[in-house]
């Protein structure tokens, strides 16, 4: 039974200037309803154990069927996510037969440019008809209370080999619908007990050497508003969450990005922001206006901006790499003004979002380095601190109950202690696991989702 005294201790936690989405605002520390959880800042309510492997500690563990990497997400005891699964039939297309060709001819660790239009690991599962299918779970059990396949297509473009997946996108939920979206595949709504409440078709999209979709829905109000930077026409659009018909869309000149919009709140007002290659921008969300805009990040955008106060943070890891804090409460164009703050190139994540708690960001870059800055500064408490094993990461990081849960492709799960000085609690294996979704906690329990498998981590007395 949830007690009253440990909710109040964990009000207290709330990150300031943290935006909850609309829906999630209360206290029940049993909903993870977005890709980032409660605050879009991936920290938790609650704590989360800390030793535990594939036998220690496991509550309950299934197997998901097909190829989906995109994080679940909670409401009470029930938990969504979406996975694709390949029919067995394969169109008969010059395109799809290449790109085929040369998955099979390149094999494992392969990295030449593909063709196709894939570049390297690019163009995987292309030709394939797949499912798609939206999943619910009893987050007690682990068992399976309804699946639905929202799709049946074959995909004009493939993924990435390694890190991809058909299933991207992290859906999202009210706590009375679930919003799931396919990317070009479109976004299906559905109530709780797994009634079609809408779909809307959405735009092919042309992703960069094919490396496949990944930018997840935001909900504001009753719009549910997405993102589509590719190589054909990028744009932005609300829908209404109840019906699915469009409110506005607006365009956007971005190349290839996968970065997860966020909704702030800056005195009273929200904003809309997307980071991307070109600009970081933010929106009116009620109406799609720009309100400001700022360049300086890097090439392919993934690590969604988080807000700190009156601060956002945007990053990039991949060519030029940068964390830049932008100053909220200006219009316009605010690059080369005092608007930025802050910034730092060095122990860029150019995967894995940022955690920000307690005036602290911390980053992990992809190699397993971690940094600590002071957000309202930028100065480093440490910067580029390895763990102790050899490892390369996906997953974005999450704070629980003073610590940092890091989920690793080689499926080690590594507990840091949250703070100024850089130190490891555990080092947690999983024995032929992968970890590309990020993990989840909820009630003190940890969600963690392989390649193959979902975990429910318990040790029965964390809250």
């Amino acid at each position: 039974m949830r007690r009253f005294i440990v909710i109040a201790s964990l009000l207290l936690q709330a990150p300031l200037g943290s935006a909850s989405i609309p829906g999630a605002s209360d206290t029940d520390p049993g909903h993870w309803p977005q890709w980032r959880g409660p605050f879009s800042n991936g920290m938790a309510r609650t704590g989360a154990p800390t030793e535990f492997s594939d036998t220690k500690n496991v509550k309950w563990k299934v197997a998901i069927a097909g190829r989906g990497f995109s994080t679940p997400v909670i409401w009470g005891d029930k938990i969504f996510l979406t996975t694709a699964a390949p029919t067995g039939k394969i169109a008969k297309t010059e395109a799809a037969a290449q790109a085929a060709d040369n998955q099979n001819s390149q094999g494992p660790g392969a990295g030449g440019r593909q063709r196709g239009g894939g570049g390297p690991g690019g163009g995987a599962g292309m030709g394939e008809e797949h499912k798609f299918v939206v999943m619910c779970l009893d987050r007690k059990t682990g068992k399976t209370l309804w699946e639905r396949v929202a799709k049946v297509a074959t995909p004009h473009e493939g993924y990435h080999r390694m890190y991809g997946s058909f299933a991207s996108n992290a859906p999202v939920t009210d706590g009375k619908y679930v919003y799931a979206s396919f990317g070009s595949r479109g976004i299906y709504c559905y109530d709780f007990n797994g009634k079609l409440i809408w779909e809307k078709d959405a735009v092919q999209m042309r992703i960069r050497l094919q490396f496949g979709e990944g930018a997840a829905g935001v909900l504001y109000g009753n719009l549910l508003i997405h993102s589509y930077d590719h190589e054909n026409g990028s744009f932005v659009i609300a829908l209404d969450k109840r019906s699915g018909k469009e409110v506005w869309r607006t365009a956007r000149d971005e190349g290839s990005a996968w970065s997860t919009p966020v909704v702030i709140d800056y005195k009273g007002k929200k904003q809309l922001v997307i980071s991307a290659s070109k600009k970081v921008r933010a929106y009116d969300p009620d109406n799609g206006k720009l309100i400001w805009e700022c360049a300086g990040l890097g090439s392919n955008v993934i690590p969604q901006p988080v807000q700190y106060n009156d601060v956002v943070l945007a990053m990039s890891g991949h060519r030029d790499p940068k964390l830049m804090a932008i100053r909220l409460g200006r219009e316009g164009e605010l690059t080369g003004t005092d608007a930025l703050l802050w910034s730092q190139t060095r122990g860029m994540s150019y995967t894995a979002s940022p955690v920000v708690f307690e005036n602290k960001v911390y980053t992990l870059s992809d190699n397993g380095m971690l940094s600590c800055f002071n957000a309202t500064t930028g100065e480093p408490y440490y910067q580029q601190k390895r763990l102790p094993q050899a490892d390369s990461f996906k997953a974005s990081p999450v704070g629980a109950g003073g610590k940092l849960y890091l989920a690793s492709e080689n499926g080690v799960v590594t507990v840091v202690k949250m703070g100024e000085q850089f130190e490891v609690l555990t080092a947690n294996t999983f024995e032929d696991q992968m970890f590309v979704a990020s993990p989840v906690v909820a009630e003190g329990e940890l969600y963690l989702r392989s390649k193959t498998q979902l975990f429910c981590i318990s040790d029965g007395k964390t809250k």
